[in-house]
C-alpha cells in the first residue's frame, strides 16, 4: 500500500525565519518646567476662619433651697381600721368509719379464668446445610470446547546502551538569544510637593442669614400654680350597691366525711436514738499531712551569674561581603547549528501496511467453504503440503 496522501504530494515546506521585533525609541524628557496651576488656586482666595457663636439664649435652670415639705393624699386619707376576726361556721363534726368490710374484687376477677400456657408447635425448618451425594460437575464450555494452541516466543528489544554526546550542551535559550537590554536611567516622579497655601486676609464669615436675621424680644415662660389640696371635712360613705341590696339566707354549712388530721400528742419523752447513734463512736480525727518528696538537688542561694559560654567564647569579628557568582544576564550567541535529530527519528523503523483479506471477493491464499443464514462466508486456510491441517476459521461479512 502506498502511503502517500495529497498533503504530502501538494505540501512545500518554506524556510522559517524570526519575526523581527520593533525597537522601542529611546526616552527623551521634554525640557522646561511643568505648570501645575489649576482654575481653583487662581480663583479661590483663602480667608481665616473664626469659630462659630450660637445665637440661641442658654438655658436657665430656676433653683430653690427651701425644703420641700408635703404630705401625700393617700397619707392624709387613708385611716387605719380595726379588723374583727370571722368565727368559724364550720360545724364540730368526727369521722366514724364503716363496720362491714370493703369488697374489692372486680367484674375482671370475677369473669377471669386463668389457664395455663399452651406449647406451640414450631413449623420452622432446621438450619441445618444439606449435602449431596453426587459429585461436583465442574466441567464448563471453555473448559469443554477450548482447544489450546502453541504461542510463539515474545520479542524483546534489547536495552541500548547510553552514549553521552561529545559537543558541550548548549544551554542558550530564545529570551537570552533575542533579548537585548538597553542602559537607561530611573523614571522621574511628577509629583508637585505640598505646598501649604496661607493668606493674611481676614476670612469673610458673613452669610445671607446672619446679615438678615433680626433679634426678638423672648420672654421668660410663666411657671402654673398648682392648686392647694383641702381635704374633706365629711365622712366617707363606703356602702356598695352589693352591700345594700344583699339578702341574707339561711343555707346549712357544708358537713365534710373527711375526718380531721388532729396529730397525736403523747406526754412521754421522744427517744431519738438510733442504731447509728449506739453503735457509732467518733474518734478523734487529725488530717493528714502532704507527704513531699524530699528534694535531690539542694538549691542555690547566691546570686545566678547569668554568663554563658557563648558570651564568654564568643569573638566579634567583623562582616566581610561575600562574592556574587551569579552569571551576567548577557544574551550568549552561537554559530554551531542546532541539531534537531531525535532518538524518534533515528529508530524508527517503517513497518509494511499488509490488506486486509476481507475487502476482496476471493482472498488469496483462502479456499471458500460455506455460507450461513446471516450472510457470513467461511473460508479455509491453505496450505503449501498436501496434508491438510486443522482448519483455522474466519468470519466475513457480506
Amino acid at each position: 500500500m502506498d502511503a502517500t496522501t495529497t498533503f504530502r504530494t501538494d505540501y512545500i515546506p518554506y524556510p522559517v525565519t524570526h519575526r523581527p521585533e520593533k525597537q522601542q525609541l529611546e526616552y527623551k524628557p521634554k525640557s522646561g518646567e511643568i505648570d501645575l496651576g489649576t482654575t481653583y488656586k487662581q480663583d479661590f482666595n483663602p480667608y481665616e476662619v473664626q469659630p462659630f457663636t450660637p445665637l440661641r439664649p442658654k438655658e436657665r435652670v430656676h433653683v430653690v433651697n427651701a425644703k420641700l415639705d408635703t404630705v401625700p393624699t393617700y397619707k392624709e386619707d387613708f385611716r387605719q381600721w380595726e379588723i374583727i376576726r370571722r368565727e368559724l361556721t364550720k360545724p364540730d363534726t368526727t369521722y366514724q368509719p364503716p363496720a362491714t368490710k370493703f369488697g374489692n374484687s372486680t367484674t375482671f376477677q370475677d369473669d377471669f379464668v386463668h389457664r395455663g400456657l399452651v406449647p406451640r408447635e414450631s413449623y420452622k425448618p432446621s438450619n441445618v446445610a444439606k449435602l449431596s451425594d453426587t459429585p461436583f460437575e465442574k466441567n464448563t464450555s471453555n473448559k469443554l470446547s477450548y482447544v489450546p494452541h502453541p504461542l510463539e516466543a515474545r520479542y524483546v528489544k534489547p536495552p541500548e546502551e547510553y552514549k553521552p554526546s561529545s559537543h558541550p550542551f548548549h544551554d542558550v535559550t530564545t529570551h537570552r538569544q533575542d533579548y537585548q537590554g538597553l542602559p537607561s536611567q530611573s523614571t522621574k516622579s511628577c509629583k508637585p510637593e505640598p505646598v501649604k497655601v496661607a493668606s493674611n486676609k481676614p476670612f469673610q464669615s458673613s452669610t445671607e442669614f446672619r446679615d438678615q436675621y433680626q433679634h426678638w424680644p423672648v420672654s421668660l415662660p410663666q411657671m402654673q400654680k398648682s392648686v392647694e389640696y383641702t381635704s374633706p371635712t365629711a365622712n366617707m360613705d363606703l356602702t356598695t350597691t352589693s352591700h345594700s341590696d344583699y339578702i341574707k339566707h339561711q343555707i346549712q354549712p357544708f358537713v365534710s366525711s373527711k375526718p380531721f388530721s388532729l396529730p397525736a400528742k403523747s406526754s412521754r419523752p421522744f427517744q431519738g436514738n438510733t442504731t447509728m447513734r449506739d453503735d457509732f463512736q467518733p474518734w478523734v480525727a487529725q488530717r493528714q499531712s502532704i507527704i513531699r518528696k524530699q528534694a535531690e538537688l539542694q538549691r542555690p542561694s547566691g546570686k545566678m551569674e547569668d554568663l554563658t559560654t557563648f558570651r564568654a567564647h564568643f569573638v566579634q569579628h567583623e562582616a566581610q561581603p561575600s562574592f556574587s557568582f551569579k552569571p551576567q544576564n548577557s544574551p550568549l550567541h552561537t554559530d554551531i547549528p542546532l541539531q534537531a535529530d531525535t532518538m524518534y527519528r533515528t529508530d524508527f523503523t517503517p513497518k509494511k501496511i499488509s490488506m486486509c483479506p476481507a475487502s476482496f471477493e476471493t482472498p488469496p491464499g483462502f479456499v471458500f467453504e460455506n455460507r450461513d443464514d446471516q450472510g457470513h462466508r467461511f473460508f479455509r486456510k491453505m496450505t503449501s503440503s498436501d496434508r491438510i491441517e486443522t482448519p483455522k476459521e474466519m468470519v466475513l461479512t457480506a
